[in-house]
């Protein structure tokens, strides 16, 4: 989940068109069950391109979710959106449970070692610990996974994670 202007958050991210009724395959950045069928109106934008829709139906595919949007009746309109970040207002996003933090929170955090690494970009998911993607002070992208072991202090109102990097895993990036 990442900040995004106006207090929007994005909440997920359009995949591609599936079908040809318009319906759109999406990745939704939450853990919690339900999240997406809870959405009943998004903000989807996508190179320069905002627009707001209503949700007509959500079902799931293979573990993703499969959202149907109000004016979206054909794979044309649907390859439209691809790529497009969905945003909700501020007000209706999904509060983490105490230890859990959302993406919206990680992003921008300063990642500090002995000394600052970079500064959290985004989140990667990919079925395990999560990965942060840092920015790295001399310009490489570093992923770092958010796991306890290695991310020891989370401070969000500080914008600060501290990590125990295991050796090495700098230079891998």
């Amino acid at each position: 989940m990442e900040r995004v202007a106006d207090d929007w958050i994005a909440v997920g991210r359009l995949i591609r068109a599936r079908g040809n009724r318009g319906e759109m395959i999406a990745e939704i950045f939450s853990s919690r069950p339900g999240r997406a069928e809870r959405l009943s109106e998004v903000r989807l934008e996508r190179e320069g391109r905002s627009q707001v829709f209503q949700v007509e139906q959500v079902w799931h595919h293979d573990g993703r979710p499969v959202f149907k949007f109000a004016g979206i009746d054909s794979i044309g309109d649907a390859e439209k959106w691809a790529g497009a970040d969905m945003l909700v207002p501020e007000t209706q996003r999904a509060r983490p449970e105490e230890g859990e933090y959302s993406h919206a929170d990680l992003i921008g955090c300063t990642v500090l070692a002995a000394k600052p690494i970079g500064k959290v970009t985004g989140i990667e998911d990919y079925g395990g610990a999560p990965l942060l993607k840092v920015a790295a002070e001399d310009g490489r992208e570093i992923l770092i996974p958010f796991a306890k072991a290695i991310c020891r202090e989370i401070d969000i109102a500080a914008k600060i994670i501290r990590v125990e990097l295991p050796e090495g895993l700098l230079e891998l990036a």
